[in-house]
């Protein structure tokens, strides 16, 4: 570790910065988002707290995700064999909206005229079955060069059991064209051509927009290493970033992830649901012992097949518009105010009302005490926004707000239920971790909906999405098709394909100066059910069979321990530990919280206006208690802690969140 290591999360709203200096000291810092050019915040952020001195970084960002979702990416090809041009149009059967006769299905990123049918044929056992010419590979690269295109995607048939084609196709292009190329067997190795090819195109489309935001971010930062946040929940090198941007697709809900069931765990809690409430969406994860993971995710209607933290987000935010629908009805979101104009109450320009609005009406945020007392809020223009507002509505000044503040929390209530319910798990096993700038102000009202009766809020709460970028450790994931029932699958056969991987991984760590004694890899199976179309994730056993039944039991509701199993993919999971920055834990103290007091302000409760503590939270001392109501204020969130909830400091600074009885 260099003397300084800085976590980086952008945000819709803000940038956030946590540095650990030399003696593991934090430090934060926030600064408004720059969506046109993302690296203006970032360098901006850097300047303030180095002021010039070497640091490292780790940054979480959204540019592929907003490409992405924007669409905005490079103009792409695909290359692919003869026959399957349309397989990115065809996709799955399955329908979201499956009752609506009017669903129109997004374009492909790439459209027809740019992709390439190649004559060639590749078995699903590896077998030849049409060599691929060199008559083909000019035709194909002479195409390429007509269409101007600034990016290539390659995913041939069943080259993930052997990528001998694409590797010819690879080299040629890369040697003739000025462009992006990615083929599938580097970023996918695994069967299913729709999911496959989609991942593939992804890597294209984000790819040049993601080495280029790199490049000009690792020509600005010369004085330290940069690494960015991987979906996955671990680092990557920069280059490694920008080979495989898809790999960053969901890197700064990824931070917050990890590092809020970190914390958590070193609180004593091991379940703990993470609740990141930012300014334009909430991300939630439910971690039962461990982070929980999937290898598929869907981004703008994509599907992404990648190992990511299995996190679910909705459009729900501090900066998410309250508006009334056709029919009369309040709704809340997924629009968002973002970081300009931002809220009303920013004094940006800001005309429609947002979460963040409600709640100052409400007495939830301090207009005072804004990011440390650095920013004023304007609470007149709130107050005229509000009545505006509850008069299209027919509602009182109060009511509409406190709507505004209920439709939201329902919208991530869902979220919680999707990810805990749904999945057979019950909420109120667990602790709820709350984080983001908006986070601490809701987790109350969701944890009672719940039935969830503790909550943690982490110091730096607002910024944990950073600091778990600096408790993330070097992660890569390798994987390989096997597809072989479970009966005929042999020692050898298997021993080979992980030997395979983890040679790989020693290779890329090693070429990253990281040596093969400092990795530690874990072995996993993806099995299924014979006949089944979805598989389950296992870690490698002798006994992994029995594994599976438990794990689709618990997932599922039931098991079949007679029927077949077959092992559809091998997975290697290379990790390299990083150092941890330093989480001291102190004595506790006297339960008196009193001089930490800064007086009283007025919070509303359920329609009532109640005085309410105001708590400058950089003065509670570990051991210190109080009750709600009260407002407790901090450079990156404000922590509402309702009536019939009791606050306390633990020894790692967190404020424990106890509903009473």
């Amino acid at each position: 570790m260099t003397p300084k290591v800085v976590g980086i999360d952008t945000g819709g709203t803000f940038t956030d910065f946590v540095l650990l200096d030399e003696g593991g000291k934090l430090r934060v810092h926030k600064v408004l988002s720059t969506p046109d050019n993302p690296a203006k915040a970032v360098l901006a952020g850097l300047r303030h707290l180095l002021n010039g001195a070497a640091a490292d970084i780790v940054h979480g960002s959204t540019v592929a995700t907003n490409a992405l979702l924007e669409r905005k990416g490079a103009k792409a090809a695909l290359v692919t064999t003869a026959g399957f041009e349309d397989v990115l149009e065809i996709g799955r059967q399955t329908r979201a909206a499956i009752y609506d006769l009017n669903v129109e299905k997004p374009p492909p990123l790439i459209p027809r005229e740019r992709r390439i049918g190649v004559a060639e044929r590749v078995g699903p056992q590896g077998e030849v079955l049409r060599e691929l010419s060199d008559e083909s590979i000019r035709t194909t690269v002479d195409a390429l060069r007509a269409l101007g295109v600034d990016s290539v995607a390659i995913c041939l048939l069943h080259s993930y059991a052997n990528p001998k084609h694409e590797d010819a196709l690879l080299g040629a292009i890369e040697s003739e064209l000025d462009a992006f190329v990615t083929s599938s067997y580097q970023v996918l190795p695994e069967f299913r051509e729709y999911e496959r090819s989609s991942t593939t195109v992804v890597n294209a489309y984000v790819g040049p927009v993601m080495a280029r935001y790199l490049s000009q971010l690792g020509d600005e930062v010369t004085s330290g290493r940069v690494r960015i946040m991987q979906s996955n929940g671990g680092i990557m090198s920069l280059e490694a970033a920008q080979r495989l941007a898809v790999q960053t697709i969901l890197s700064g809900p990824a931070g917050g992830a990890v590092g809020g069931f970190a914390l958590g765990q070193r609180a004593g809690f091991d379940n703990v649901i993470t609740f990141d409430m930012g300014g334009t969406s909430t991300d939630v994860c439910l971690c039962a012992g461990e982070l929980s993971r999937t290898s598929e995710t869907v981004i703008g209607d994509v599907p992404i097949r990648v190992p990511v933290i299995d996190i679910h987000t909705v459009g729900a935010g501090g900066g998410s518009i309250a508006y009334r629908d056709p029919g009369g009805s309040l709704r809340v979101g997924p629009r968002s105010a973002g970081a300009a104009p931002g809220p009303i109450c920013y004094g940006q320009g800001g005309t429609e009302l947002t979460v963040t609005d409600a709640n100052l009406f409400l007495g939830r945020l301090s207009p005072e005490h804004f990011l440390g007392g650095e920013r004023q809020l304007e609470v007149k223009p709130i107050s005229d926004a509000i009545a505006s507002f509850a008069a299209q509505m027919n509602l009182s000044m109060t009511d509409a707000a406190e709507g505004i503040v209920r439709v939201a929390n329902a919208t991530m209530e869902r979220a919680m239920r999707v990810i805990s319910l749904e999945r057979g798990h019950d909420p109120r096993d667990f602790t709820l971790v709350c984080f983001g700038g908006a986070g601490a102000m809701h987790a109350a009202d969701l944890a009672r909906n719940l039935g969830i009766t503790r909550i943690m809020v982490p110091r730096a709460a607002g910024l944990l999405s950073a600091l778990g970028m600096l408790l993330a450790d070097v992660v890569r994931d390798y994987s390989r098709t096997l597809l072989v029932r479970a009966a005929d699958l042999d020692d050898e056969r298997l021993d080979r394909a992980f030997g395979e991987l983890e040679t790989r991984a020693n290779t890329e760590y090693e070429n990253e100066g990281i040596a093969a004694g400092q990795l530690l890899l874990e072995r996993s199976l993806d099995v299924r059910y014979v006949g089944q179309g979805h598989e389950l994730s296992v870690p490698m056993s002798a006994d992994f069979e029995t594994s599976f039944h438990d794990i689709h039991h618990r997932r599922f509701g039931y098991a079949d321990p007679k029927r077949p199993t077959e092992v559809v993919n091998v997975r290697v999971r290379a990790v390299a530990r990083t150092d941890q920055p330093p989480m001291p834990e102190h004595e506790l103290q006297a339960a008196d919280a009193s001089a930490a007091t800064l007086g009283e302000c007025a919070i509303v409760f359920d329609g009532d206006e109640r005085e309410s503590l105001l708590i400058d939270r950089s003065k509670l001392q570990p051991g210190n208690a109080f009750s709600g109501p009260a407002l407790v204020v901090e450079y990156s969130t404000t922590t509402v802690v309702p009536p019939d909830f009791h606050c306390r400091v633990d020894a790692g600074e967190n404020l424990i969140l106890e509903r009473l009885s």
